[in-house]
């Protein structure tokens, strides 16, 4: 056993100095344990030692039909996991490979049993010097605890309880683009190489279809002649599967590239994609384009607009609140969304439609009889000027 402290190199002086909190580190199970004890005094770290030992033994010794599992690593159990996850969740299968990769990376050697708050909040502590988003970390903390099971539910507690499940996340910064923004995107998307970014931009501001909703389009899912698609695999349940009506700039814009597509391959078979995958022109219609990210920055850079290709869902979705038109039920149906939380996050009424709500609210005052009287007579004589 054995308490230290780490040395650093002032930047300052450039000289080798020692850190002022005490650490401890020993061998567990052929495992070596090295956490700080966050004092000071290296009288408190020898006993903090002493009892995260003992820690580690009674949760050993604890558990006697699990003690095989209790001594793996994460890293292990990571792999095991994401292979079970993968075959369960098949759509998010990337995603989880890419938030349980960073926790295999920082923490795979520590063994399960080692596994305490302290490890989860250190990990928080490690991603954020590497300058991760709070939203990524939150979402690779809640892999970690459904990693861990039961374990996981108990550390889930104690996290919660101090605060510390999930750091706080700031709003993305969400608008909407008016209609001259719209209209100089697409001015610039039509002026592009690129036969995609036209199309998916119309898709995005005037269908409001998610990014990957986009790019997995199929020409099967769309039919030219009733003015309507059908989304495939989508990010929600109830986004998949919903017919979105398509209006009339929509339907010349996808004609316009069906033209075009038919040209360049000869057909549209129904499993085929709309935006096909190659590089720097489409080339492969079985596989669907990976990204409009490089074709989307030309846009803005000479539209000379700033924004998120999301936020042209944002913009659809505004636009159909802000019309009148369409009632919450019916925005959530074309637009896919599950929850009113989850409308009101993507809807940002304009400020002068709020002005025209509460106006509408006004108590008009009552006119006097000679008012009234007067309005009749100009009534009257624009009727007799008509009628001359």
């Amino acid at each position: 056993m054995a308490v230290y402290r780490s040395t650093y190199i002032d930047k300052k002086t450039n000289k080798k100095r020692q850190q002022r909190v005490w650490w401890y580190s020993f061998v567990f199970q052929g495992r070596r344990v090295q956490e700080s004890s966050g004092s000071t005094r290296k009288t408190v770290a020898m006993e903090s030692e002493k009892r995260r030992r003992l820690e580690l033994e009674q949760g050993f010794n604890g558990i006697a039909d699990n003690r095989r599992d209790r001594l793996r690593t994460l890293g292990k159990v990571a792999e095991e996991f994401l292979e079970s996850y993968s075959l369960r969740n098949p759509r998010s299968a990337v995603f989880a490979t890419y938030a349980v990769g960073h926790v295999a990376r920082l923490l795979g050697r520590t063994l399960v049993v080692a596994v305490t708050d302290a490890t989860v909040k250190l990990y928080q502590d490690a991603r954020l010097k590497e300058k991760a988003s709070a939203k990524s970390i939150n979402e690779e903390t809640g892999f970690l605890l459904r990693m861990l099971d039961e374990q996981g539910d108990i550390l889930r507690a104690k996290l919660r309880r101090e605060h510390a499940l999930k750091l706080q996340v700031d709003e993305p910064v969400a608008k909407a683009f008016g209609s001259e923004e719209k209209a100089r995107l697409l001015a610039a998307a039509k002026a592009r190489r690129s036969p995609h970014i036209y199309p998916a931009l119309m898709l995005n501001l005037h269908a409001g279809l998610r990014d990957g909703e986009i790019r997995g389009l199929q020409w099967g899912r769309i039919d030219l002649v009733k003015a309507v698609l059908v989304v495939g695999k989508a990010k929600t349940l109830a986004g998949q599967g919903r017919a979105v009506p398509l209006n009339s700039d929509v339907l010349r814009a996808l004609t316009e590239h069906a033209q075009w597509y038919l040209k360049k391959f000869g057909e549209t078979k129904p499993e085929w994609y709309v935006f096909p995958a190659g590089q720097p022109q489409p080339t492969d219609p079985t596989r669907p384009v990976s990204s409009f990210k490089t074709a989307w920055a030309e846009v803005k850079m000479a539209a000379e607009i700033t924004g998120r290709w999301h936020d042209g869902r944002h913009s659809y979705i505004t636009a159909l609140a802000e019309s009148g038109e369409a009632s919450d039920e019916t925005i959530r149906q074309l637009a896919g969304h599950v929850s009113k939380q989850m409308l009101a996050r993507y809807s940002h009424i304009g400020m002068e439609a709020k002005r025209r709500a509460v106006a509408a609210l006004e108590v008009k005052p009552a006119r006097s009889e000679t008012e009234q009287n007067a309005v009749g007579v100009v009534k009257v004589s624009t009727k007799v000027e008509l009628v001359n």
